[in-house]
C-alpha cells in the first residue's frame, strides 16, 4: 500500500493471537484520564459548596456565555418548540416513536419463584426516584440524545427526570433550541443550562442559593445520571460515582467494520468518515481480508475526506493512532479481532452478516449489511446510541429501560418453611464464625414465644 495512505494499515496475517494480545495491537485514542480527574477537583468542589451563581460563573468561564438563570424558563421551551421546523418537528416525532417502540419490549416484569413450600422470593423492578440526563452541546448538537435519554427512562417509570445542556452563546445562554424543543415534545421541562463536569456534580449535590436569609432549591440531587460527553464529563462521573449511579464513562466515539470482498468500498468509506466526523480522536476501523477492498477504501476515504464538511476533523480523526485498516487471513480472524477490539459500533459488511453476527460478542450495537449503517442507529433505527466505549462493551450494555430499574427481592417464608430450613441456617452462620447470625434464628424458637 501507498505511503500515501491516509489510515495506518495493521497487517495481522499469519498471526493467531488471544484475545489480551489482539487488544494491544488495536489502540484506541490517547485519553489523559488522570489529568482529566485532577482538572475537575476543584470544579465538583467549588459547585458542592458553591450556589446557582457558582454555576453561571462556571459557564461563562468554560462556555462563554452564562444565561439569566440556571435553569430554563417555560417560555424558551414553548418558544423553542413553537419555531421548530415542521419537517424536523416530524422526523424528531418518528425517531421518538422508533426508540419507544423497540424499548417497550425491554421491561421486565415481576416474579415470584417458590423455593420451597411456604417459602418465595419475589423480584420486583422498581424504577430510580429521580434521574439527571446530559445532553452534550459541543461540536454538535444532540437531540437525538435527548430522545436516547429520556424515552427509556420514562418507560421504565422514573417520576422526576431532570436534563441538562450546556449553554449557547447563539440562544442568550440557554441550550441549543433544537434540544430545548425535543425536549418539549417528550414533555421534559426541567431543564438546566450548564454543561461539563460542574453539571454532573449539579446533579450529584445539588444547587440552592441563599435569598434575604432563605434557602432555594434550585436544583435537587439527583440519584443516577446518563448520557454521553466530553472527557471531563466522563471524569467527573468516575469522580462522583458512589454519590451518585452512572450508566458509563463515555469515550471517544467509535466504528469498527467487518467487511470481505463483497462489500463496496464508497459505502465502507463513508460510514468510517461518519463516526471520523464526530471527534478528532474518533476511531474509525476497518477490519477485512480482502487487500483489493483495504486500497480502494484508502482511495476512497482520501476523496470523501476532503470533500465533506468537517474535514480537518475527519482527516485528524482517520490519520489517528486510533484508526486503522486491519488485515487478517479470513473472515473467521476478522470476526475474532472485531470481539477483542468490542467496538462502540460494529458494521458487518459481508456477503452473509446474520449469520456471521452469531459470532458476535462484544460490541455496543451491531449493524447487519450495507442497508444497516451506524447512522441509522443514529438516529430512526430504535436502538440506543447511548453504548459503551473504549472496550467497555466486553462487560457493558448499552443504554436501555433497564439502566434505570433496580431488582429487589421480597422474601417471604411462612413457619414451616422457616421451621425446616432453621437448623442449616444457623450451621451455615456457625461456620463462617457469625454465631449471632443464628442466634437471631434459634431466639424465634425461645421457650414461652409463639413462633
Amino acid at each position: 500500500m501507498s505511503q500515501a495512505n491516509l489510515v495506518r494499515t495493521l497487517d495481522l496475517r499469519g498471526k493467531e493471537l488471544s484475545k489480551a494480545r489482539y487488544q494491544e495491537l488495536l489502540p484506541r485514542a490517547e485519553v489523559d484520564i488522570a489529568s482529566a480527574m485532577k482538572a475537575i477537583e476543584p470544579i465538583i468542589e467549588s459547585v458542592r459548596k458553591g450556589s446557582e451563581q457558582t454555576l453561571l460563573d462556571l459557564s461563562l468561564k468554560f462556555d462563554g456565555v452564562a444565561p439569566s438563570g440556571l435553569r430554563v424558563p417555560q417560555k424558551e421551551i414553548d418558544k423553542a418548540l413553537a419555531q421548530l421546523d415542521p419537517n424536523l418537528e416530524s422526523v424528531i416525532n418518528e425517531a421518538i416513536r422508533r426508540v419507544r417502540s423497540v424499548h417497550k419490549d425491554q421491561v421486565r416484569s415481576s416474579g415470584t419463584t417458590r423455593v420451597v413450600d411456604g417459602g418465595e422470593v419475589e423480584e420486583r423492578w422498581i424504577p430510580v426516584d429521580r434521574v439527571g440526563l446530559y445532553v452534550p452541546g459541543g461540536k454538535a448538537v444532540y437531540p437525538s440524545s435527548v430522545i436516547m435519554n429520556v424515552v427509556p427512562a420514562q418507560i421504565a417509570g422514573v417520576k422526576s427526570i431532570a436534563l441538562a445542556s450546556p449553554a449557547q452563546v447563539n440562544n442568550s445562554g440557554w441550550p441549543s433550541p433544537t434540544i430545548l424543543a425535543t425536549c418539549g415534545i417528550l414533555g421534559i421541562n426541567e431543564i438546566y443550562a450548564m454543561g461539563g463536569a460542574q453539571a454532573i456534580a449539579a446533579f450529584a449535590y445539588g444547587v440552592s442559593s441563599v435569598v434575604d436569609g432563605i434557602t432555594q432549591e434550585i436544583l435537587e440531587p439527583v440519584d443516577l445520571v446518563t448520557g454521553p460527553g466530553n472527557i471531563y464529563v466522563a471524569a467527573a462521573k468516575r469522580a462522583l460515582r458512589g454519590k451518585i449511579g452512572i450508566d458509563s464513562e463515555a469515550g471517544p466515539t467509535e466504528i469498527a467494520i467487518v467487511a470481505d470482498k463483497s462489500a463496496k468500498a464508497g459505502e465502507v468509506a463513508a460510514d468510517l468518515i461518519s463516526q471520523a466526523e464526530h471527534d478528532s480522536i474518533a476511531a474509525a476501523v476497518l477490519i477485512t481480508d480482502s487487500l483489493e477492498l483495504a486500497d480502494q477504501v484508502q482511495i476512497e476515504l482520501k476523496m470523501r475526506a476532503m470533500a465533506t464538511k468537517h474535514s480537518q476533523r475527519i482527516l485528524q480523526a482517520l490519520n489517528g493512532i486510533q484508526s486503522a485498516i486491519v488485515i487478517t487471513d479470513n473472515l473467521e480472524q476478522s470476526l475474532d479481532v472485531a470481539n477483542a477490539y468490542a467496538a462502540e459500533h460494529l458494521e458487518l459488511l459481508t456477503t452473509d452478516p446474520k449469520s456471521d453476527s452469531e459470532k458476535i460478542r462484544n460490541a455496543g450495537a451491531v449493524f447487519l449489511g450495507r442497508t444497516s449503517p451506524v447512522s441509522l442507529g443514529d438516529y430512526l433505527a430504535g436502538s440506543n446510541h447511548v453504548l459503551p466505549t473504549g472496550g467497555c462493551a466486553c462487560h457493558s450494555s448499552g443504554l436501555s429501560v433497564q439502566t434505570f430499574l433496580r431488582g429487589l427481592h421480597f422474601i417471604s417464608y411462612n413457619e414451616k418453611a422457616f421451621s425446616e430450613i432453621a437448623p442449616s441456617v444457623i450451621t451455615f452462620a456457625n461456620a463462617e464464625d457469625l454465631p449471632a447470625h443464628g442466634e437471631a434464628i434459634s431466639a424465634r424458637f425461645e421457650v414461652g414465644k409463639d413462633l
